[in-house]
């Protein structure tokens, strides 16, 4: 078992843009075990590679229907909208409402190589949506309201400086 650590907000790895995967080998199946083993310990319902600090277009995610991965995403539809609380394991699982797509289809790839589309809506929707948006630099507080991303940031400074305390 290979738990990484997580990194959290002020992390510039957490703003980079991740790169394709062009070969599906030993170290993006290791990779994803390694997500796997971070999300399930967290726990959480997604991790992307970014969150580990590695800068690859992978992530996993189970939404109890067992783990999944997904390699170099894109979207094919979007469609509906909807706002629900959602969190974060690299900001502290602090929740926030976020406005989502509803229903997303996803393209992908799986650790054999083989294309993968998963059509989706609501909770699956928005964990696609989460961690595709990690893979490009984006955190869910850049999807919220000012007065919301303050909230999020005030609790994310109390919380660190309970830590150091």
């Amino acid at each position: 078992m290979a738990v990484e650590k997580i990194r959290t907000l002020g992390d510039p790895v957490l703003r980079e843009r991740c790169i394709e995967v062009s070969k599906i080998d030993d170290s993006v199946k290791s990779l994803a075990r390694n997500l796997t083993d971070t999300m399930k310990d967290a726990p959480g319902v997604g991790l992307s590679a970014s969150q580990i600090g590695v800068l690859r277009r992978v992530f996993v995610y189970d939404i109890g229907e067992g783990t999944q991965v997904m390699i170099n995403p894109v979207f094919l539809k979007k469609k509906g909208e909807i706002v629900e609380e959602e969190g974060c394991l690299s900001l502290y699982e602090i929740k926030c409402p976020v406005k989502r797509y509803q229903k997303v289809v996803v393209k992908g790839k799986n650790l054999k190589g083989e294309d993968v589309v998963v059509e989706a809506e609501d909770l699956l929707a928005r964990v696609l949506q989460h961690e595709m948006d990690h893979l490009d630099g984006v955190l869910f507080i850049d999807r919220v309201s000012e007065k919301d991303k303050r909230k999020v940031l005030e609790a994310i400074t109390a919380i660190q400086l309970n830590v150091q305390v």
